[in-house]
């Protein structure tokens, strides 16, 4: 009997013991590591919060009979379309950053901010391209959002989204960045997206994804599907900034321009891996350095080119009147052209 009792005994003085220890580290946790991880939480929430808003847009949508009703003097009354977003506020003079697809086509903006506060947005100007606008209230002393650099995002660092999904004011998610420099996600060969698993749903659009510090390192824009499913994509925080920076100077935002019409090169085609020249429109930057259909493009300022898209990108970004290089291939023999950018046509 006592070879029995035996093991059970011991067993359970291993399991006090177990247990002891167990109880012991969550208490020291609890009181130390656990509590500040979710101490950062909160403090994100309360240093976040109070700079992004609720932007809702509305269009007035005109049936045939309101036609029919003007025809004949009365008032037409339409139907009241909303879009409901988000934005946040990078100046404290009222000056907010949001998406354009939020704005587009619209009659009156409507900006409410954390402490219930309604104004009317005007719209300083928009930019189709990277689907981001800038708005102004009249507000002073505003709580505002710190830039961060984008750039300096690696994949597997932790974000915190922030915005107002379904209508829920000011959510707060959280995941990690899942990818940097995704593009093909839309049709515009200039933008480029940072992904998250983040949770971003509708209404999230224009609200900012917020690194450990809360800073913004990006602005929520686009999910995947109708529904949440594990995969957001937000504009890098760097493309927002020079968007937003642009506009406030000048109403509209510029891009560097060669002038050249690019083409994917087909692997099987040649022993280099490039963008093929498919044609030069007369006198732009790329005419005038003398780039010529049929060149290849394999590099741009030392960097290695193989998508039209990445060199799109580079192109945006690049200053105005500044002098790059470009390496080539032609007639299977590199070359080094330098071109001096040029200002991309309104249109």
């Amino acid at each position: 009997m006592a070879m029995i009792l035996w093991p059970s005994f011991m067993g359970q003085i291993h399991y006090q013991r177990t247990r002891s220890e167990l109880r012991a580290i969550r208490d020291a946790a609890a009181g130390a590591e656990l509590a500040s991880v979710g101490k950062l939480f909160t403090t994100l929430a309360r240093v976040i919060g109070p700079s992004v808003v609720n932007v809702t847009s509305k269009q007035r949508i005109r049936s045939l009979d309101d036609e029919i009703a003007a025809f004949h003097g009365d008032v037409p009354q339409g139907i009241i379309s909303e879009s409901v977003g988000s934005g946040v506020i990078v100046e404290s003079g009222g000056i907010i950053i949001t998406n354009y697809h939020m704005v587009a086509n619209f009659e009156e903006i409507d900006v409410q901010l954390a402490d219930g506060r309604r104004f009317d947005g005007e719209l300083l100007g928009a930019d189709p391209a990277s689907d981001l606008a800038v708005l102004k209230i009249a507000a002073e002393n505003l709580p505002t959002a710190e830039w961060g650099d984008s750039d300096s995002v690696e994949v597997g660092e932790m974000v915190w989204a922030i915005g107002n999904p379904f209508g829920l004011d000011r959510t707060l998610t959280y995941g990690i960045v899942s990818g940097i420099g995704r593009t093909g996600v839309t049709d515009n060969p200039i933008q480029e997206f940072l992904q998250t698993d983040a949770s971003i749903n509708p209404g999230n659009s224009g609200g900012p994804l917020v690194d450990v510090h809360g800073r913004i390192m990006g602005i929520t824009t686009a999910m995947v599907g109708r529904d949440y499913r594990g995969i957001g994509f937000a504009i890098p925080s760097n493309t927002a900034k020079n968007v937003c920076q642009d506009i406030r100077v000048s109403g509209h935002v510029e891009r560097g321009y060669l002038g050249i019409d690019m083409r994917p090169l087909s692997p099987q085609a040649t022993r280099w891996r490039g963008i093929l020249v498919a044609g030069v429109e007369p006198q732009s930057p790329a005419a005038m350095a003398g780039i010529q259909p049929g060149d290849v493009i394999v590099g741009f300022n030392g960097r290695e080119i193989n998508e039209a898209n990445r060199l799109a990108l580079l192109l945006t970004r690049a200053l105005i009147g500044n002098e790059i290089s470009l390496d080539i291939v032609r007639d299977n023999e590199p070359k080094q052209i330098l071109v001096r950018i040029g200002r991309r046509p309104r249109d």
